[in-house]
Parts: C-alpha cells; structure tokens; sequence
C-alpha cells in the first residue's frame, strides 16, 4: 500500500487532469490525499440558473464548488479497494475527508486568481499574490501529515499556462524543501501529455463526437498545451480506461465548469477535449526540479 499525493489550484483540476490517476491509485488499494490551493471564485459559469454565482455578480462561485468539488471526490473514492482512503484539504482550510465530514462554509484562505492579465489577481488574497512562506508552510503541514510517497503537480508551465497553476508547483517545491529529507515524496512527478496521444485523441473525437452538438474540434495544425511534450520526455504513465467511469461521473460533479458526453468533455469554451483513460507524467527530482530519465518503455504505476 502506498501514499499518493496530488496538488491542485482549483476543483475539478484534480478530476480533468489526475482523475484516472486517482481512481487507479485507488483501486490498487493506495491512499490517496489531494491539496487544492483555491475555490475556483473566478471560474465562468455553464447552466445559465447559475451565472449569478460568478465574481462579478454574487461573488459566490466559491461556496458552490465546495459541493461539487465534495460530489466529485466521492465520485472518485468509490473506486477504492483494499481500504484505501481519499482525503482533501482545502490549503489553510484545515482538513476533511471524503466522503463523510462536510467542508466548513468559510471561503478558503486564498483566492482564484483569475486567468493571465486579469484585475482578480489584484486581489489581496489572490493566489498568485500569496506569501511564499506562509503558503509553504501551511502546505507542508499537510504534507507532512500525508506522508506521501509520490507527489504530483503541474509541468513548469501550469499545463496550460494559468497563474495559478504555476503558483502552486512554486509552493509545493517550497513546501518540500521545508521539510526534512525523511518526511518528503520519494518521488515527484509533472502531469504531462505524450505528442502522440494528443494527436491520437483529435482524430479520435473528429471520429465521435457529434458536430451537431455545437462543440469545436481542435484540428491537427491548432496549437497543443504546453503539457504536450514529445514521447521520449514521459517517464511513467498510468492506462485504465476501464476507470473512465469513475472520472465521468466525478466530472459531473463539478457541472458549473465541465459538460460530459461520451468519452469526452467539454468546458466553457465549448472545446472538445477526449476522456482516453489514460494520463501521462514525467519523473522530478523531489526538491532540486531536475527532469529524471527513465529508460523506456513508458513505467505503468507511479510507485515503480
């Protein structure tokens, strides 16, 4: 039985990016913990019923996507064998596990802050704007009480790019130098997409996904994430698709930002994205950042 850690910025991170990562830690009977840094307050909103949640407005996105995020995560542990446990925290929140103990209804201790360019990151307590030290510190309080022995976070560009996600690696590299070498990961991973799959997945939803559905197919000559990185840069990888169930419905879960068909998803701008079971990493050194080899073929469990 191992320990599995993954840091997040916002509810639903954990599901589209780690999602069969969690449940396939899970259903080999590992414990599973999750830090997700913020609440989401700036995200857009997709049932029109719920547009006056946005910050804009209500401001109160925050307290809604606690429930989902809370719906989500006991979407995920239901995967779970041999006893394994999921457990959440909000950073600076306090802790709670899922499912059973309700998140408190306080907003979280730091805030969305909103895409690149964007006045919310203005915010006092806007992530991007956090302490290092005062985020570092009460990170590696839970990790420390975690005692994990892998952990996982964004590649260097935030996956995509947001502040927010590149703020959090620069809390969880610091949160780990903190602590002493025994209470650290043995091993920490990048969330990272294969080239070859990225290609492979918009062929695939050319193939199915319906175009009367209104969503955007993104062709082969479109940009990638800078997640996207060439095959021989990926160390481990884990390939459930008999799992995607559980990460379907967890999605659901978090209905204020994602929609859900067949075998794919889709957020607010409408663009298609494929849920191919599978999900890809490239090894860290735990605390210096440096990319580590792995001869190939691609490892299959994050604790080998």
């Amino acid at each position: 039985m191992g320990r599995l850690l993954l840091v997040h910025a916002h509810p639903d991170d954990e599901t589209l990016a780690t999602g069969v990562a969690i449940a396939d830690a899970l259903h080999r009977g590992h414990h599973v913990d999750l830090i997700t840094a913020t609440l989401g307050d700036e995200g857009e909103v997709i049932p029109p019923e719920l547009a006056h949640l946005v910050a804009a407005r209500d401001d109160t996105l925050w307290a809604h996507r606690r429930g989902e995020l809370s719906r989500a995560m006991a979407a995920l542990a239901t995967a779970a064998r041999h006893g394994a446990v999921l457990r959440h925290t909000v950073l600076g929140d306090g802790d709670w596990s899922m499912p059973g103990k309700p998140a408190t209804e306080a907003p979280a201790r730091w805030r969305d802050s909103g895409m690149a360019g964007t006045s919310s990151a203005e915010h006092p307590r806007a992530w991007v704007r956090a302490d290092l030290d005062e985020a570092a510190a009460a990170m590696a309080v839970v990790i420390a009480d975690a005692r994990p022995d892998v952990v996982v976070t964004y590649d260097p560009g935030g996956g995509y790019g947001h502040p927010d996600h590149i703020r959090t690696r620069e809390v969880l590299l610091a949160a780990l130098r903190r602590l002493p070498e025994g209470n650290r990961a043995r091993r920490r991973f990048d969330i990272v997409t294969p080239a070859t799959w990225a290609r492979g997945d918009r062929e695939w939803l050319a193939e199915h996904v319906p175009a009367e559905g209104g969503l955007h197919i993104p062709t082969r000559t479109e940009p990638y994430a800078v997640s996207v990185v060439p095959d021989a840069a990926v160390s481990h990888v884990v390939h459930a698709p008999a799992l995607v169930e559980f990460q379907s419905v967890a999605l659901q879960g978090h209905a204020t930002q994602v929609t859900v068909g067949d075998g794919y998803y889709a957020l607010s701008n409408n663009i298609a994205a494929r849920l191919s079971g599978r999900e890809g990493f490239a090894a860290r050194g735990v605390v210096d950042d440096e990319l580590i080899g792995v001869e190939k073929p691609w490892k299959t469990s994050l604790f080998d």
